[in-house]
């Protein structure tokens, strides 16, 4: 897998705060680039990006939320952070439903940011050293049931729980718990991660079924 540097994507509508963060992670030794916008954004990663992504949730145009869906739908994991204004809570408990790794509020204090981001860091550097090891992932897919795998598809596919359990003839509260215990089984802590990983095993061919027993 291609190697990329490190680098703190930064992305928010005030021109303001993206310099001044800019400046906040120059000062630490660490890459930032940074975006006015979510399509902008989008427009310049990819999958094989490390590092990870501070990220406003209220934006004119696409809302971070929705910059999350698409990172999700592609497989880019990078850790985010969103920044959030006062009354924003329900959505950042909404983005760390899917899959975002902290929220922090404004006004926040520098280092409270930069402690977060060096934890994110950590968190990608730890995912992208198991993607590195292609076999196994391939042995921990090879372990879930066929139920679990199942509802695996689904949910790299981009399923929501209630149109898996619709597919399958489960109930919502069914789905949930297959699809925790695949996270777990799997030891992604993300849906985009976990997309990662799959795109990852199959690279070498598909991943033979689930046995029955």
């Amino acid at each position: 897998m291609t190697q990329h540097p490190v680098t703190v994507f930064v992305v928010d509508d005030d021109e303001a705060v993206g310099s001044s963060l800019k400046l906040l992670l120059k000062s630490v030794g660490l890459p930032a680039q940074v975006f006015s916008s979510g399509p902008d954004f989008l427009g310049a990663v990819d999958a094989t990006r490390a590092g990870c992504l501070v990220l406003d949730i209220r934006m004119p145009g696409m809302s971070g939320l929705e910059v999350q869906q698409q990172l999700n739908e592609r497989g880019v994991m990078l850790p985010i952070i969103f920044i959030t204004g006062h009354g924003d809570v329900p959505m950042a408990v909404e983005a760390m439903q899917h899959g975002a790794m902290d929220f922090i509020q404004k006004p926040f204090r520098d280092q409270d940011l930069l402690d977060r981001i060096n934890q994110a860091l950590e968190k990608d550097r730890a995912a992208r050293e198991l993607l590195g090891n292609r076999e196994r992932i391939r042995m921990r897919i090879a372990e879930l049931t066929p139920r679990e795998r199942e509802v695996l598809d689904l949910v790299t596919r981009g399923k929501p729980n209630k149109v898996i359990a619709g597919d399958l003839a489960l109930s919502q509260r069914t789905v949930e718990i297959h699809r925790s215990r695949v996270m777990e089984k799997m030891g992604a802590t993300s849906l985009a991660q976990l997309v990662r990983m799959i795109i990852e095993a199959n690279a070498n061919g598909p991943v033979p079924p689930a046995s029955e027993h």
